[in-house]
């Protein structure tokens, strides 16, 4: 859901260290699985959740196997060790479940679980009688997951018309004023090393505006539709990555316009359907194999169209959701992942949506110019009493770059998510030693109500130059 009031395009640079011919047939195997959807007008997908993982012929010892460089060199500077979890799900437990004559959609090595698809229903009771399976449900039941139209092809590019302002920051400079970033960045620290991905619904026309002309682009991988394009169908990732990635002098420059971005599509826009939580999921497990530092998402779940009711706010304590569950993994595994609390607080639901309630994850709301809360930002605790969302920042108005290359205001816990997670990037480049945990911590320490958190912004606003200092002076003290 957007928080709004496999086989993979990858780019040839997106592996500083190229992969060896055998790691790139792993690679498509353990990453990439890709599917072809059914034709007919009606189908089922499956989610089969697994007793084990099968037998694996991969090695701990070798983890450059089934994992980047990168991801192992991440892994090695966190003090993260690789496990079983890391192992993807046996081919040999795949092949069966398609002998069955479903079609393969996508796998979690995490979960244990791989998503199948077929027009007969009955087929169910072919998965639920398998030695190695746990149990079955369905994800998706409706239309016949059927091609959507190909990207046009045009090449033209999209020029911002936008007057450009005195300052470099154009648009945007309120916005990251107001967390105190421009300091960081005037001390050199604009995000650059630093790897993100954005898992969205769409990034429509990245790759042909103008204020991304210098986009570090790391790649692409469509989950939802894997092989097709994701600079097209949707805007909303475009909007959110612009508010870390656009770089145009006096127009608009966002929070860690120096770091490389991988583009995820695990958004289905056709309705709200249990199969996303596996796309969702799926894309995690992809930017955490490739070596990533930090997810931003500002895509939350909490009602189904099919299934209103399968979640409820008791289940917000951050243990239940699918996506929950996953977030939580990553977390563990030394990504900081950063999510949008939600814009539920008008709505039936009112509270954070999923996984926007895991612990170590930072969950950020949104504030007026003001710095009050914006009336739609979803407010907390969890079910279990934590506090959320962790922080704030602009959602009310912010200047983001729209679809057609121009400066756009905008409203949604979508564009402050971002805006916190460059600078988090930018924090993260100055002190690369620092756990994920450490660092949102240092964040909500240093945030303007520290010392009297509420579930309406959590520790508040932060001041990321406050939390560099504090960082610095702790790391002299050492």
């Amino acid at each position: 859901m957007l928080h709004t009031a496999v086989m993979s395009t990858i780019l040839l640079s997106f592996t500083p260290s190229p992969l060896r011919p055998g790691q790139l047939f792993l690679f498509a195997f353990c990453l990439l699985l890709n599917w072809m959807p059914l034709s007919a007008d009606n189908s089922f997908c499956f989610r089969v959740y697994l007793k084990d993982k099968g037998q694996s012929s991969f090695k701990l010892h070798e983890p450059e196997v089934f994992l980047s460089p990168e991801a192992v060199e991440r892994r090695m500077l966190r003090e993260v060790f690789v496990d079983e979890t890391d192992f993807p799900v046996s081919e040999y437990y795949i092949n069966v479940l398609t002998a069955t004559g479903a079609q393969f959609v996508v796998q979690s090595k995490w979960m244990k679980t791989v998503v199948v698809e077929s027009a007969d229903s009955l087929v169910v009771e072919q998965l639920k009688e398998l030695p190695f399976v746990d149990s079955v449900k369905c994800v998706w039941n409706g239309e016949g997951r059927i091609e959507i139209e190909p990207c046009p092809n045009d090449t033209s590019h999209f020029i911002s018309d936008n007057n450009p302002d005195s300052t470099i920051y154009g648009s945007a400079e309120e916005q990251i004023n107001m967390l105190n970033g421009i300091r960081l960045h005037d001390a050199g620290y604009r995000g650059k090393g630093m790897r993100i991905a954005v898992i969205d619904a769409g990034f429509m026309n990245v790759d042909r505006i103008e204020a991304f002309s210098m986009l570090n682009l790391l790649g692409t991988h469509n989950v939802t539709f894997p092989g097709r394009s994701v600079f097209c169908e949707d805007n909303h990732g475009a909007k959110v990555l612009s508010c870390m990635a656009a770089n145009i002098a006096g127009v608009m420059v966002g929070t860690a316009p120096e770091a490389s971005y991988l583009l995820l599509k695990s958004e289905d826009i056709r309705g709200e359907y249990l199969i996303e939580e596996d796309f969702w999921t799926a894309a995690v497990e992809y930017a955490d194999s490739v070596g990533v530092d930090i997810i931003v998402s500002s895509l939350g779940y909490s009602l189904f169209d099919s299934l209103p009711d399968y979640y409820t706010t008791a289940d917000l304590n951050g243990e239940t959701a699918f996506v929950s569950r996953t977030a939580a993994i990553a977390a563990q595994k030394g990504l900081l992942i950063v999510v949008s609390a939600g814009n539920e607080a008008m709505k039936g639901w009112e509270r954070i949506t999923f996984p926007a309630d895991v612990k170590d994850v930072l969950t950020v709301g949104s504030v007026t110019l003001d710095k009050e809360r914006s009336m739609f930002s979803s407010v907390g605790m969890t079910a279990d009493y934590r506090i959320k969302p962790d922080v704030a920042a602009l959602g009310n108005n912010v200047c983001v770059i729209n679809d057609a290359g121009q400066v756009q205001l905008s409203n949604g816990t979508s564009f402050s998510a971002p805006l916190v997670a460059g600078l988090a990037a930018c924090l993260w480049q100055a002190f690369p030693l620092l756990k994920n945990t450490e660092l949102i911590q240092l964040v909500k320490e240093t945030s303007n109500q520290s010392h009297r958190p509420d579930v309406q912004i959590g520790y508040g606003i932060p001041d990321i130059f406050k939390a560099y200092t504090k960082a610095n002076n702790e790391f002299l003290r050492q």
